[in-house]
């Protein structure tokens, strides 16, 4: 009975060894699925999918107008791409312009090298190579003459309904043939076209040609 009873053993011994690697195989592959679960993200709802941050619509030059109470434009907003964001209504502008309209005045146009309009379409901002323009103008009968000016910087905001166009970046201002130079950039007011140099300001100002006073 004791011969028999070892034989049994033996004989389980051996099977043991012969299932051996298909036993360390299964573990494995039960190890590897639970590590594959354990750092696989929970997949988002179909809802959180459609909020991500992703274009919905791609427009090759784009145009974005607004009209003032008269019904004349207020100002315009090209690009040569317009990429919109379905989940917060955002644009992003590839070479944006914008052009500010007010009556009796020179039209003033910003640029740069992109663009980032918020969603509640008040907030432009310009990055890289961004500038603000006023040609000159001739005097009228509600209006004095005006230089030509040109302010550039790396940064520009423009605050739509409010008219105003502000940067904390230094700002080099041409008007008429002076070139002034600010460290803190500043403030243009597109009602009263005027600017508000910050910091410290250092330049050359040259007196207007007396046919331009």
């Amino acid at each position: 009975m004791q011969f028999n009873s070892q034989k049994i053993k033996i004989g389980l011994a051996r099977t043991l060894l012969r299932l051996m690697p298909l036993i360390l195989m299964i573990a494995l592959t039960l190890a590897t699925f639970w590590l594959v679960q354990k750092n696989t993200p929970p997949e988002k709802s179909a809802l959180e999918r459609a909020r991500l941050h992703e274009p919905d619509y791609t427009i090759n030059d784009g145009a974005l107008s607004a009209l003032n109470e008269l019904g004349n434009t207020k100002y315009r907003i090209l690009g040569k791409k317009v990429i919109h964001y379905d989940d917060d209504a955002s644009i992003d502008i590839l070479t944006p312009r914008m052009r500010f309209f007010q009556a009796g005045k020179a039209p003033v146009t910003v640029k740069s090298d992109t663009g980032h309009l918020d969603g509640d379409l008040t907030v432009l901002d310009l990055i890289n190579n961004a500038s603000i323009f006023r040609p000159a103008q001739a005097a009228t009968a509600i209006e004095p003459a005006t230089l030509r000016m040109l302010a550039s910087s790396s940064y520009f905001k423009v605050l739509i309904n409010d008219d105003i166009i502000e940067t904390d970046k230094p700002i080099t201002l041409e008007q008429g043939m002076s070139v002034i130079n600010s460290t803190e950039g500043g403030i243009f007011n597109n009602i009263e076209q005027s600017m508000t140099l910050s910091g410290h300001v250092k330049g050359r100002i040259e007196r207007a040609p007396r046919g331009n006073q």
